[in-house]
């Protein structure tokens, strides 16, 4: 295999998820024709991968990243536990970084999402207290520009109560895509919510909130919901962990879901890290820290689920594979395979307010082709031999070797031999 990135026209052999083997071409960032495998080419093919073996997919989109704090845990050494201590380990530590470290950190992160096979990621970046607020955006405007080539980056300035509505204007102005931000930690969260939307009102962006991500107490996505009622697309509004949704009573829940449809916001769920910041204060019967999956898929909200933290104060552990994510999804929210998967990939997508992709005429060539048989072993397995396009070009592959011995195998009985003849 020749160096990446390179621009790809043609995938020959690949099994599709509904077990189909196609050979599917491409022009430029665009897939151009899906026909049954062996078939002539419609035109000459000068780059060409042969998938045979391999399951192709749509390329997963990680919607909810923190590029900024992953793979600090070690650095840290945080205490294990939930939401509270986590921001407290994060904001003692995060008083001591410079824009280098925060740019090394977040650049391997974003490779190992690659690598695994994501190409289009959503990070959220913290404006930061003291004297220097802007280190991290700084940071992840660099690693955005750096890896503009190989993948799509897009950014929320993430921004606790107490942080200056200045330094949301700021940050804005430094590049960042979005207005977010954590009114559920505030004393007063509408005054807070409010604030964030009024920012991005007047700058004419979207917002990606972290909203209500606790299992009791008050919430505000049906205020999110109907303050952003008649925000014109180009402003997309998305909610990100929505836990609390995940503990409502049904009545209730269907209510608050009625708002969602009705100003089409984007519900992000975060399985791998919920799961461990929720429920440290029920010992017996925890409750799951998910929001209401189920509920909101046949409802027909647009759900898309991502990784959120990767080893880092809200999760030490993590593989930035959206693989995982999606097992989670199956295991913890009972999510198909196929409706797992979805989430993470057009799902994930559609609340990035992004072009749909995927092997199909039309659609934007982001693509992941795994070893394997079928979506269920994909998913079961995580296999690492993978290739990665975006926008039409290989960035990414994986070959592994696995050296396994085989077992001796013994002579059978003689008698079991003579009952044979």
């Amino acid at each position: 295999m020749s160096a990446v990135p390179r621009a790809i026209s043609l995938l020959r052999s690949a099994t599709l998820s509904d077990g189909s083997v196609v050979d599917v071409e491409i022009m430029g960032d665009t897939v151009t024709a899906v026909r049954p495998a062996g078939g002539t080419p419609s035109a000459a093919a000068s780059e060409t991968i042969d998938l045979t073996g391999f399951v192709l997919l749509s390329a997963p989109a990680e919607p909810h990243a923190h590029l900024d704090k992953a793979l600090s845990w070690n650095l840290i050494d945080p205490p294990m536990g939930d939401l509270g201590l986590a921001i407290q380990s994060w904001k003692d530590y995060s008083a001591t970084m410079s824009v280098e470290s925060i740019v090394d950190r977040a650049r391997r992160a974003a490779l190992l999402l690659l690598q695994n096979g994501t190409t289009a990621v959503r990070c959220h970046v913290d404006v930061l207290s003291g004297d220097s607020p802007l280190r991290g955006v700084q940071a992840l405007v660099q690693v955005r520009d750096e890896l503009s080539e190989l993948m799509h980056i897009e950014l929320a300035a993430l921004a606790g109560p107490t942080i200056p509505t200045a330094d949301v204007e700021a940050a804005l102005d430094l590049g960042v895509d979005l207005v977010g931000g954590a009114p559920h930690l505030a004393d007063d969260q509408s005054v807070d919510l409010q604030r964030l939307l009024a920012i991005a009102a007047a700058r004419g962006v979207g917002v990606d909130i972290h909203t209500d991500e606790s299992l009791t107490g008050d919430h505000t996505l049906a205020e999110l919901a109907r303050t952003v009622r008649h925000w014109p697309k180009s402003m997309p509004v998305t909610a990100g962990h929505c836990v609390r949704l995940g503990t409502l009573e049904h009545g209730e829940l269907d209510d608050v879901i009625d708002e969602v449809l009705a100003s089409d916001i984007g519900i992000v769920t975060l399985p791998i890290t919920n799961l461990y910041l929720q429920g440290w204060q029920h010992p017996v019967s925890t409750p799951r820290g998910l929001t209401a999956v189920r509920r909101l898929l046949d409802a027909g909200v647009r759900l898309g689920a991502g990784a959120d933290n990767v080893r880092d104060p809200f999760n030490p552990v993590g593989r930035s594979d959206a693989l995982e994510t999606a097992s989670l999804l199956v295991t913890a929210g009972h999510l198909t395979l196929a409706e797992a998967y979805a989430a993470v990939s057009d799902g994930a997508r559609s609340v990035m307010n992004l072009e749909p992709a995927g092997a199909l005429v039309g659609a934007k060539a982001e693509l992941l082709a795994v070893r394997g048989g079928n979506l269920a072993d994909v998913v079961a397995n995580a296999p690492a031999d993978r290739y990665v396009i975006h926008a039409g070009r290989l960035v990414a592959f994986s070959e592994v070797t696995h050296h396994t011995p085989l077992p001796t195998r013994t002579a059978e009985p003689t008698e079991l031999l003579l009952e044979k003849r």
